[in-house]
């Protein structure tokens, strides 16, 4: 099992380019069972999660080509088996989203439930509940979601989600495009990557409006064609790497890529001391000699996203003062805490609540990553400390950074992977 070995204790500098957006073109791949045409995508990232993205449509029968360095070509005019099994599923539970466009354009589907996850509960209740609201029949056996979307196909539905859900957002929204009718989805989820997915799916010819917004209308369409589509920039990758140089007290720029989804992650960074000059398509970071302590609070988005928490936790480590973080979307999203205390951090947790006294120094240690975005922590963690820092379990980080330690040695950290 794969393990990266940091020697801590020098600042980035440097230009690296970000790549495309995981939680982007997750959906955007399942959005190409939705035509018998051919959906050309460029800026994929070559991620863990992408290849058993990919691997699951192929096994439904979507052809698939790769073209270049991040292009990838899908016609799924062969599509013939709209199964999604659990040896597949049980890796990535963004796997769910397969569900809503197998009912939209094949009638049926059976989609093995994702399982657990290791920072909490991600239940797929308002999957289910909207698509029998568009006239879906559902249920669960043997670990499986059956669904069969009858005789006369989807139809539109008012529906109200009972919580903000991205994936669900993403779901309803796929399968109301081929349904008859109007589709309305309320308390929808606003993030980035659900209106990146609208605007593939409107290069499509679906008819949607709000998406973005709390409120997405969907006009249902008889047929959607083939559409070119490159995938957004990922903002969870560009706040990373601007938390690495921040913490390290570096100088960096990134490219292809925009502060416009950012404003949560920027607005701390700046009250932490942080100088940002955002450009079009770059963002540059100065960090100053040592970082001023951050409270924050996860929320969807536009607020503080979830998925930043944990490197922010990393910097606070070494910031002065103290800060309190709060988690409010997963319960059990904390875990790199006790890792981040090995490295000599103090931290102390409290329900969905730590508090975080920055020191003086972190020291090098052996620690263990316990999913993506707490391997993150670690990483910045470790480019702090001094010494050697070895982290285990890192097929975590393979499933959303590209190439991580290649871009950490682009900036002069001395990153290396052990096999």
């Amino acid at each position: 099992m794969d393990k990266l070995l940091i020697q801590g204790g020098l600042p980035l500098s440097g230009e690296i380019a970000i790549s495309g957006a995981k939680n982007a073109a997750l959906p955007v791949l399942c959005a190409s069972l939705l035509a018998p045409e051919t959906l050309h995508l460029s800026n994929v990232p070559r991620l863990k999660d992408v290849s058993t993205m990919l691997r699951l449509i192929e096994q439904m029968g979507v052809a698939i080509t790769r073209e270049g360095v991040d292009g990838v070509l899908l016609n799924s005019l062969g599509l013939n088996n709209p199964l999604a099994p659990y040896d597949m599923v049980k890796t990535m539970r963004a796997s769910i989203l397969v569900l809503g466009p197998l009912l939209a354009r094949h009638g049926e589907a059976r989609v093995s439930l994702p399982g657990g996850c290791a920072i909490g509960a991600r239940p797929v209740e308002q999957h289910i509940k909207g698509l029998q609201a568009m006239g879906a029949r559902i249920h669960v056996e043997h670990g499986y979601i059956h669904a069969k979307s009858g005789a006369g196909g989807l139809r539109g539905a008012h529906i109200v989600t009972d919580m903000v859900t991205v994936t669900g957002t993403e779901n309803l929204m796929m399968a109301a495009v081929l349904a008859e009718g109007e589709t309305i989805i309320e308390n929808a989820a606003r993030e980035p990557e659900v209106v990146d997915l609208a605007n593939c799916l409107i290069s499509m010819g679906a008819r949607i409006s709000g998406a973005g917004s709390d409120k997405i209308r969907i006009h249902g369409v008889a047929r959607l064609h083939g559409a070119s589509h490159s995938i957004m920039a990922d903002r969870i990758e560009t706040g990373t790497y601007l938390c690495a140089a921040a913490a390290t007290g570096g100088s960096i720029r990134l490219t292809r890529t925009s502060a416009a989804c950012l404003d949560a992650v920027v607005d701390k960074l700046l009250d932490a001391g942080c100088d940002i000059t955002a450009e079009r398509s770059a963002i540059t970071l100065k960090a100053p000699r040592r970082l001023k302590a951050v409270s924050i609070r996860t929320s969807p988005y536009p607020a503080f996203p979830t998925d930043m928490q944990a490197q922010f936790m990393a910097i606070n480590c070494v910031a002065e003062g103290s800060a309190v973080i709060r988690e409010t979307i997963f319960e059990n999203r904390f875990m790199h805490a006790v890792e981040l205390i090995r490295l000599g951090a103090d931290i102390k947790i409290d329900a969905s609540n730590a508090m975080v006294t920055g020191v003086e120094r972190l020291e090098g240690a052996t620690v263990m990553a316990t999913d993506l975005r707490a391997s993150a922590s670690l990483v910045i963690a470790g480019l702090v400390a001094q010494g050697e820092t070895l982290i285990e379990r890192i097929y975590h980080l393979d499933r959303g950074y590209e190439r991580m330690e290649e871009k950490l040695g682009q900036l002069g950290a001395q990153v290396r992977r052990l096999r």
